[in-house]
């Protein structure tokens, strides 16, 4: 590898952990990651874990974050913490740089190395990949798949062609929408052949698009690579062969999806959503965020890729970039056009983005003359990414749990984080302790995260509506339900508070418990 190449990618790396890693549990979890985590609670105390096909899509993050807490010994459930979990993400969005290598010669150097930085510095990238979900696992492995492919591509070998494979199997045992990362592929593909069909000299040999599969992919490679795919994908579908139904379910799952993407779900948005956020979200209070600078050279970069080259092996490569061009803007339409929508769905279609806006940094740097250019150009793109930067930093520290922050939904309260420690302190002065009992009711089991801040309890109910007999020594209920327990002067109505945007749970204790808590806890300094 080139040496000045290394250097910035070792710089990157360094400035993508110091984004990252910083007051990484600070932020209350998010209800998915919550759910994310009592799923693996499972796995990591029994050992066993099965794919549900309606909800909380594939099993790598669970695998994957077995196999890190595993690696660092991690204590058990009840005494891990959110920064255990959400290193398996920080890691894999630092990943995406390390795998840029395998794109060099494709990218150009300079390409490589900017892509790098802008990986490193994305405020969505940075916030996302701070996010106990599966979707920066995604955006690994179609790296990883894309990676593998132009290695094969310059060099077909049985080893790029099985590393594609199991990229493409992780991608499926990720989440069900790698089928759009597909589509867009086959698409890029596609539009790559009948470009250089196109400008083909006349009297220049036009094969078929069979023929050109033919001539790029050995069938022996392409079956291997097959055959990884599916081996992949079953082994972790039928977690290790222990579950019989998993593969099947695997595509049993598009029906209740297909579903939710076609109306039959709360999170419906317009089909600007997701452009709104990443180059224009100004709330009526609080700064602007955009991450515009990197959507325009990405267009730059992308530009270059229908240009004519005179040299064989010119870098950037224009096929990769064109590629890349259309791949980018299909899953973009794909992913705009779908009327369900969370916003981290956009890091998909972004990557894209990020990569053909190293290529267009490079591009204008190699455009840039005289000197006076240069400098002028380099201040402009370090300006540019320290504000990317500065962004990253204000929305992981001050914007963390706040509305104005467009890559938050439906966020949790820290006002939540008062009732958990609330209900934590009269259970420590209660002779139960942690076997103490608690109820907890709302609608629709819309009591996420708290599963995961009250995993210390053993004798704990939970219930989407109000139960027969509400009464416990602690009971959490949603205002909606009215559970009113006050009035019957057996608990004190001790609190209401938010769990997140117009959602609010009240907290009652049995008087004698809350007396005795009073009694007990230190009183405050005068």
């Amino acid at each position: 590898m080139n040496r000045g190449l290394l250097l910035a990618l070792l710089a990157a790396l360094a400035v993508a952990l110091a984004l990252r890693v910083p007051q990484l549990a600070d932020r209350p979890l998010h209800n998915d990651e919550a759910v994310n985590t009592i799923k693996f609670r499972a796995l990591w105390e029994k050992g066993g874990y099965r794919y549900d096909p309606n909800e909380h899509h594939g099993p790598t993050l669970f695998y994957a974050t077995l196999a890190w807490l595993r690696l660092t010994g991690a204590p058990g459930f009840v005494r891990m913490g959110e920064a255990d979990f959400r290193w398996v993400t920080v890691l894999f969005g630092v990943g995406l740089i390390l795998l840029l290598p395998l794109l060099a010669d494709g990218l150009g150097r300079g390409g490589t190395a900017a892509a790098a930085g802008l990986t490193a510095v994305s405020p969505a990238f940075v916030f996302y990949s701070r996010y106990f979900i599966h979707e920066m696992l995604l955006v690994w492995c179609t790296l990883l798949l894309l990676a593998a492919a132009w290695r094969y591509h310059r060099r077909p070998h049985w080893g790029w062609a099985v590393l594609a494979g199991a990229g493409l199997g992780l991608m499926q045992a990720t989440k069900e929408t790698f089928v759009l990362n597909l589509a867009a592929m086959v698409a890029g593909i596609a539009a790559n052949w009948l470009w250089v069909r196109w400008t083909a000299p006349p009297g220049a040999p036009r094969p078929t698009p069979l023929a050109t599969v033919r001539a790029l992919i050995s069938p022996a490679h392409l079956a291997a690579a097959a055959g990884v795919t599916v081996l992949v994908a079953v082994v972790l579908f039928s977690s290790f062969f222990t579950n019989a139904s998993g593969p099947l379910d695997s595509f049993r799952t598009y029906l209740p999806w297909v579903n939710r993407a076609a109306g039959a779900s709360p999170h419906l948005h317009p089909w600007n959503y997701y452009l709104e956020h990443l180059l224009w979200f100004h709330p009526k209070a609080g700064h602007w965020f955009s991450e515009a600078f990197i959507a325009g050279l990405a267009v730059v970069g992308a530009a270059t890729g229908f240009r004519r080259r005179t040299a064989e092996n010119a870098e950037p490569d224009s096929g990769l970039i064109r590629f890349l061009a259309v791949y980018t803007l299909v899953l973009t339409v794909l992913y705009c056009g779908i009327a369900y929508k969370t916003p981290w769905c956009l890091l998909g279609f972004w990557h894209g983005a990020v990569l053909l806006a190293g290529v267009g940094a490079a591009a204008w740097w190699r455009a840039a003359r005289p000197v006076a250019g240069r400098v002028a150009l380099a201040l402009a793109l370090a300006a540019g990414t320290a504000h990317l930067a500065w962004q990253a930093w204000q929305l992981d520290t001050v914007y963390a749990t706040d509305r104005r922050n467009p890559y938050i939904y439906s966020q949790t309260s820290e006002s939540l984080l008062e009732l958990v420690d609330l209900v934590r302190g009269v259970a420590a002065t209660a002779a139960e302790g942690d076997h103490l009992r608690l109820k907890v009711m709302a609608p629709d089991s819309d009591y996420w995260p708290l599963p995961w801040y009250l995993r210390q309890f053993d004798q704990i109910g939970w219930f989407d509506g109000r139960p027969a007999d509400p009464a416990a020594p602690i009971v959490v209920a949603a205002t909606k339900l009215d559970v009113a327990l006050d009035d019957q002067k057996t608990h004190f109505m001790v609190g209401i508070f938010e769990l997140r945007p117009q959602v609010f749970l009240q907290l009652y204790v049995r008087r004698d418990l809350w007396n005795q808590y009073l009694a007990k806890r230190p009183k405050p300094a005068e």
